[in-house]
């Protein structure tokens, strides 16, 4: 006995997208990006799709799936037509390129997850400095490194890169090691603060806490050279020296010394100075006076 089922000559769109597994308004997408086709309309103004528009919906439909965007869809489609029906080597430079991209995926995957690991093992704002300032910091004492310290790390990292913010890792090793220092420190630090709008550029107070700090500075410098911190930095200095040489390019313009040094920024980052000028402090004029004030001391005492 032979089946009375005939199979129609042409569906609508409704029919084919649920046959392909898509919708009816992917389908319209298809046709409007060129990528398929639109068919003729029938009487009833509807459209109808045959047998080879079922097999290039299939078609486009397992190419998407794989993760191929439409547009490239569309040209190896129209490349195929052009070159001969059996002709799959455009697809094949599309499912290469395909490939490539995915790859570049999967490593910027492998970076983020590294990345949230180090938050999760760090503490959240120390794992998002880089590893060379955490390195310097994940044995202190819980606790004794300040928020307002990694900001300040954050901060340097954006304008002289991961060395940089190392070499400041210092400073807030000394104040986390040493109660007395810490205490000294948030004194001079309130006075400094203190020094507000409402105080003058020439208030005796702008020179006395200028000699507080200078004072203070003096006092943490000279903890930090008698302690193995100043071996640390200079130890660091010559591991960095030596993974990352400076080519000439980079040397030109450059200054002498640490200064003159590669930050590793990164390519395509702002410079120190333009970095610099675009970071906002609230700061009082009399209290940057005081600052002045502080450098002036400085140079004053500094040998020459």
């Amino acid at each position: 006995m032979y089946s009375s089922f005939v199979p129609p000559r042409q569906v609508r769109i409704g029919d084919a997208a649920a046959f392909v597994g898509t919708t009816p308004r992917a389908i319209r997408h298809y046709h409007e990006i060129g990528l398929l086709p639109e068919p003729e309309r029938g009487g009833d103004g509807r459209r109808r799709y045959g047998y080879e528009d079922m097999i290039r919906l299939l078609w486009i439909r397992k190419t998407a799936d794989a993760g191929i965007a439409l547009d490239d869809i569309r040209d190896a489609f129209a490349d195929t037509a052009s070159a001969g029906a059996d002709s799959d080597h455009d697809i094949a430079g599309v499912l290469e390129r395909l490939e490539e991209t995915l790859v570049a995926q999967e490593a910027e995957l492998r970076r983020q997850r590294t990345a949230v690991r180090r938050m999760r093992t760090e503490g959240s704002r120390m794992g998002l400095l880089s590893d060379l300032v955490t390195s310097r910091l994940t044995n202190l004492p819980e606790g004794s490194v300040r928020r307002t310290d990694l900001d300040s790390l954050l901060v340097t990292e954006r304008i002289f890169g991961p060395l940089g913010a190392a070499l400041q890792a210092t400073r807030f090793i000394a104040l986390a090691t040493h109660s007395d220092l810490r205490e000294e420190s948030d004194r001079v630090d309130a006075a400094e603060e203190a020094l507000d709008d409402t105080v003058a550029v020439d208030d005796p107070r702008v020179a006395q806490v200028a000699a507080e700090r200078h004072a203070f500075e003096e006092v943490l410098q000279a903890v930090i050279e008698d302690s193995d911190l100043a071996q640390s930095d200079d130890a660091l200095l010559d591991s960095w020296d030596a993974s990352h040489p400076v080519t000439a390019d980079e040397g030109e313009g450059e200054g002498e010394g640490e200064a003159g040094r590669s930050s590793g920024r990164g390519q395509g980052s702002m410079s120190a100075f333009e970095a610099t000028g675009k970071m906002p402090y609230d700061f009082s004029p009399a209290r940057i006076r005081c600052m002045e004030l502080a450098g002036e001391i400085a140079a004053h005492e500094s040998p020459a």
